[in-house]
């Protein structure tokens, strides 16, 4: 039996790259370098057939310990709840006042790549704050 040895998460988009680059603000990861022979992402993208210029992009966690993220062009819209969604954990170990501050303050640096505040779920004695929010192209994800 074989085990898992990496995870990518793939996200369906408009904007592959746009996604991206929000994604990189939000989790610190990086660009990979552009591929061999080529000197920027933009060169590699215009060396494509047209109908596929524009139709990828991904960044990784620079540490190598979280999940590549890789976001592919779709022609149809979002139009339903996501099944799986991201959870941000910026406030593990913090509880009560102290955790609502850090999930805001992070709320808030979001809002301003874009991002968009849904909900705030302030604790109620069994589970912790936590904030609903989407993406640049209104993906869900929490930040926990």
């Amino acid at each position: 039996m074989s085990s898992v040895k990496q995870l990518q998460v793939t996200f369906d988009c408009a904007e592959p790259e746009r996604v991206a680059r929000f994604w990189c603000e939000v989790l610190g990861y990086v660009v990979p370098p552009p591929p061999e022979g080529f000197a920027t992402w933009d060169a590699y993208d215009r060396s494509l057939a047209p109908e596929l210029q524009g139709a990828s992009f991904a960044c990784s966690d620079p540490s190598g310990v979280g999940p590549r993220l890789y976001f592919q062009r779709v022609p149809e819209g979002k139009a339903v709840k996501n099944r799986v969604h991201l959870d941000v954990r910026v406030g593990t170990g913090l509880a009560g006042e102290e955790r609502l501050a850090a999930l805001e303050a992070e709320c808030a640096r979001l809002v301003a790549l874009g991002a968009v505040h849904v909900q705030t779920l302030r604790a109620d004695g069994v589970n912790e704050s936590c904030i609903l929010m989407q993406d640049v192209e209104g993906n869900e994800f929490c930040l926990d």
